[in-house]
């Protein structure tokens, strides 16, 4: 892509490349701590960077015929490896984000109409309350430290809900974050034993996430039987996506969801709905603060707009191209990992049955061969050209791409524009550069304060 840009643009803070020379303890101990550290330079010019781990090849592709190869055309040679099916059961169990062959063709065939552009739409009205309020709390803190991170994810989690079910998360919102904190803190991290054994041997951490999962299904199946008895008139239109999801059938077979399934389902799109939007927003805030130009043209572009309707969303280009590259640059998924069923060969890379292919979207975006000045944050590359559907991947892509892509796309984007157009944001001080570690998702090492003022 060529960049016309009349000033330098900023370079954010991302970890150091790892030594070429790093052991295999080594590495195995910093995964726990953050991925993204584990990747050296090679891996950010390379095509194809071939190594070992765990007496198996694994493989990091960052061609885009490859990465087509393997997540588009023979998609179903290649599924989840045992740490990841570890990683996420505990949290989504057989929901959308993990099923695999039949059992993820008729969940994706069964949730496809709850995802449409027009169900989106319907659902703006919710998001648009939830920034009202969180603008109006705003204004009563413009003379203090604030934690934006914090404030996202409360707001996304509000969204979450009132999407879902229609009810605000003042009673649970509490009660669902230390679900999240828990897993992620301690849960969701791979221990050695997480990425040695196959799935069908327990692992002692295994044995806790079997106990977290026994309590957040319980508080998941709690929130679900509250909406049902707010009951829904019959004949009248959905009102939120429980409304979808409990009406949703296959369309080939006419077989909807059973109670556990749902239990799955709505799981993973409060999960998935609400932490990674949280995370592309905060990155986007902090690279606003570290860019005031760039953050000027945002609340310029939404002078005197409404935004109250995906039509308003979709007139906001520069901004939804802020959010790319936001995400561009902090993939919330940061990592795809698949094993090979049987062995393959992609775009001339041969694959024996096991080996592990990783995708890496933090590699990806990176990539010196894919991208013109890839480190720095330049929003105007995704207004001048589309860049190749397999070197972008914020939302995955093939079969398997994320259902929720157009609802968190349209959130991010309404979010931003109106948190920008109401208030000027600053860091509140000379801080530490904000690290991102690559655990479930690319999370900042801390949360620096920020200072806003309205305009």
């Amino acid at each position: 892509m060529n960049i016309a840009s009349v000033r330098r643009p900023i370079v954010p803070p991302a970890p150091p490349r790892a030594p070429d020379d790093m052991s295999f303890l080594g590495r195995v101990a910093v995964i726990r701590r953050n991925m993204i550290a584990t990747w050296g330079q090679r891996a950010y010019e390379e095509d194809v960077v071939k190594g070992r781990f765990f007496l198996r090849n694994s493989f990091i592709l960052n061609q885009p015929d490859a990465i087509r190869h393997v997540l588009l055309t023979n998609y179903e040679n290649y599924t989840r490896t045992p740490a990841g099916i570890r990683m996420l059961r505990p949290v989504l169990g057989e929901g959308l984000l993990i099923a695999e062959g039949h059992s993820w063709t008729f969940q994706r065939r069964t949730l496809a109409p709850a995802f449409t552009p027009r169900a989106t739409a319907n659902l703006v009205p919710h998001m648009t309350a939830v920034l009202d309020e969180t603008i109006a709390k705003l204004d009563a803190r413009t003379s203090e430290p604030v934690d934006l991170r914090e404030i996202m994810q409360r707001m996304t989690l509000e969204i979450a809900g009132r999407t879902m079910f229609s009810f605000g998360m003042d009673r649970h919102g509490a009660t669902l974050r230390n679900f999240v904190v828990e897993y992620g803190e301690r849960l969701g991290r791979p221990y050695f034993l997480d990425m040695l054994l196959p799935v069908s041997w327990p692992t002692p951490m295994d044995r806790a996430r079997a106990r977290f999962r026994k309590r957040w299904t319980e508080f998941v199946a709690t929130l679900i039987a509250e909406r049902r008895k707010m009951g829904k008139k019959d004949g009248a239109p959905p009102r939120d996506l429980f409304d979808l999801m409990d009406e949703a059938r296959d369309p080939e077979t006419g077989k909807g969801f059973s109670d556990a399934q749902l239990i799955d389902e709505v799981a993973t799109m409060i999960l998935a709905g609400h932490e990674t939007t949280a995370t592309a927003l905060f990155w986007a805030l902090y690279l606003l603060a570290l860019d005031p130009e760039t953050q000027e043209e945002v609340a310029f572009e939404t002078r005197g707009e409404h935004l109250d309707s995906i039509a308003d969303i979709d007139r906001q280009k520069f901004t939804r191209a802020v959010i790319d590259e936001t995400m561009r640059l902090y993939p919330p998924a940061f990592l795809v990992a698949r094993a090979a069923r049987e062995k393959d060969n992609a775009a001339g890379v041969e694959i024996a049955k096991g080996d592990i292919i990783m995708i890496a979207p933090w590699l990806l975006h990176r990539h010196e061969k894919l991208w013109e000045q890839p480190n720095a944050f330049i929003p105007k590359r995704f207004m001048s050209k589309e860049p190749d559907r397999f070197a972008y991947l914020p939302f995955g892509a093939g079969p398997r791409v994320c259902i929720g892509a157009p609802f968190a796309q349209a959130e991010s984007v309404l979010a931003l524009a109106r948190l920008i157009g109401a208030f000027r944001v600053e860091l509140a001080e000379a801080t530490n550069p904000v690290i991102p570690h690559g655990v479930v998702t690319t999370q900042p090492d801390h949360s620096p304060m920020f200072r806003i003022t309205r305009r």
